[in-house]
């Protein structure tokens, strides 16, 4: 899990923990013994869903264990469906904090380098929800970055209730797949998360 998911954003753990059922104290910002029993019971749950589902390489695990527990489960049985199809498919991209957003969000903007990846501000993407992962594609160890694969993936990877950014009207993201968002608004959302789903 990345830094930034933990101790360091300690009142967007507490969100993320309250959505996943696991922290029912108030949302303070303050690391105490409840939010680290309710970090633990998260990390038994991610355990469970892992061993349940099956696990893939250590960078897919780090990444689907950011997310929440219901999108863990359904983001191992998409990747499965694509691996099985003979696609050397692994999650790169899961859980982000409202920092790691807006920094990603001003890569090609305002001077900075680096292509323009994301029309989403802090807030304003699934990935801050705990419900979106990107997919990478691999050839023989090597990262595919042409379009083509993910578009023929695309399709494969939308089971039960996961969602595909190829499916989106505009700014197409094939290597974006998301879960349990049924049409909710990413206001509606982001409202939702910052009350920790209560």
């Amino acid at each position: 899990m990345s830094k930034q998911l933990s101790k360091d954003d300690v009142l967007f753990r507490q969100r993320f923990l309250s959505c996943c059922g696991f922290y029912a104290d108030t949302l303070d910002g303050l690391w105490g013994k409840n939010t680290d029993d309710a970090e633990a019971a998260f990390a038994a749950r991610s355990a469970e869903i892992a061993q349940a589902e099956g696990t893939f390489d250590a960078r897919t695990e780090r990444t689907l264990f950011s997310l929440r527990c219901d999108a863990q489960a359904a983001a191992r049985r998409s990747l499965a469906a694509i691996r099985a199809a003979g696609h050397d498919a692994r999650a790169i991209s899961g859980t982000r904090t409202y920092p790691e957003q807006q920094a990603l969000y001003r890569q090609g903007r305002f001077g900075n380098p680096g292509p323009i990846v994301t029309k989403a501000q802090a807030g304003q993407s699934w990935h801050n929800f705990g419900l979106a992962w990107d997919i990478g594609l691999f050839n023989g160890g090597q990262y595919v970055t042409n379009d083509a694969p993910y578009v023929q993936v695309g399709p494969i990877g939308r089971t039960g209730g996961v969602e595909w950014g190829g499916d989106w009207k505009s700014f197409k993201d094939n290597p974006h797949y998301q879960f349990g968002t049924g049409g909710m608004a990413i206001s509606a959302a982001r409202a939702v998360f910052e009350a920790g789903g209560r």
